[in-house]
């Protein structure tokens, strides 16, 4: 494996503990933050990172350490110290952009809430004056029967139309008359003389 990703078979080996112990400490937290999966000659195994790694490595060298100094450590327990605060700080730095991110989010939501109010409020404006229009046009829409003006040119039209009418019935009949005093040439020929 790489430097950075470790096996749980090697950090028992380094901790010098069992390889349950160190898959106790797996919790779920600590598996979605610090353990990934990865697939070589179509194994899967599951290898801690760097920054889980040094939270195991503070865990076990302490516990080690007041269980009658199993394991001996190399490394300054000041360095191993300085590097747990640095990965701390490195998430709080995260958490922060994070925190900062969902605050200008929040903002946003708050400013598109107001801006949809305004616009309901100012729907519901429209529709109030067009309420108020049409009720003042049907109010100035007059009866057909008040109109003493347009009924006379109704008048006159109407009887425009029976005299066209009428006229129209005539010229039919004219017509009419002039087919019944026609004579009807009706010239019988056999069927067998149709082609001459």
């Amino acid at each position: 494996m790489s430097e950075n990703l470790k096996t749980i078979k090697e950090l028992a080996d380094e901790f010098n503990v069992s390889k349950q112990a160190v898959r106790k400490r797996l919790t779920e937290e600590f598996r979605a933050n610090h353990v990934e999966t990865v697939t070589s000659n179509g194994v899967k195994t599951l290898v801690v990172t760097y920054t889980g790694y040094m939270l195991l490595k503070q865990h076990f060298t302490t516990s080690n350490v007041t269980g009658n100094d199993k394991v001996t450590d190399t490394s300054n327990p000041t360095t191993g110290d300085l590097s747990v605060v640095k990965i701390l700080e490195q998430q709080l730095f995260v958490k922060d952009k994070q925190l900062e991110n969902k605050d200008s989010q929040i903002s946003q939501m708050q400013n598109l809430l107001d801006q949809q109010q305004r616009l309901a409020l100012q729907d519901k404006k429209l529709l109030e004056e067009y309420k108020s229009e049409i009720n003042e046009l049907k109010a100035l829409k007059m009866p057909q029967e008040d109109m003493k003006d347009g009924s006379s040119i109704r008048g006159e039209a109407q009887e425009e139309i029976e005299r066209l009418k009428a006229q129209l019935k005539l010229s039919e009949e004219e017509r009419n008359k002039a087919k019944e005093k026609e004579p009807v040439k009706t010239e019988s020929k056999k069927w067998y003389q149709f082609w001459k």
